[in-house]
């Protein structure tokens, strides 16, 4: 399995509403529930309106689209991770999974997960 390290700085952050968030850009990944509207995106793009934001993550995601009867796939990889004492935020799309882990943890992230057999591009 490949994983694709992404180019970019992104931010977990609370958004206070939806009206600022940029949808249409390249990174955009909104979560709401009855408690909160989470947004995961470039931190170029980290809208005014948050109420909470946490800089400083990396991502990567795994390549291709995955069947949803595969089972097991982010466990593996976080099981990896944690094993290398690095922690995770995961987000799952309709076609694959991306995996961020703090600027700090990227290198030796990608280092764990190579020595696993994971193919880095």
């Amino acid at each position: 399995m490949e994983l694709e390290k992404l180019p970019y700085a992104f931010t977990v952050c609370k958004a206070a509403d939806i009206k600022d968030v940029e949808l249409g850009a390249e990174f955009c990944f909104v979560g709401k529930t009855d408690e909160e509207l989470s947004l995961v995106c470039k931190t170029a793009d980290v809208p005014e309106n948050v109420t909470e934001r946490e800089d400083g993550w990396r991502g990567f995601r795994i390549v291709g689209t995955l069947d949803f009867s595969l089972v097991g796939v982010l466990s593996k990889i976080s099981a990896v991770l944690a094993g290398a004492g690095i922690g995770i935020f995961a987000v799952s799309t309709f076609n694959t999974d991306y995996i961020f882990v703090k600027e700090d943890d990227l290198a030796p992230a990608l280092d764990a997960l190579s020595k696993a057999g994971y193919g880095i591009v």
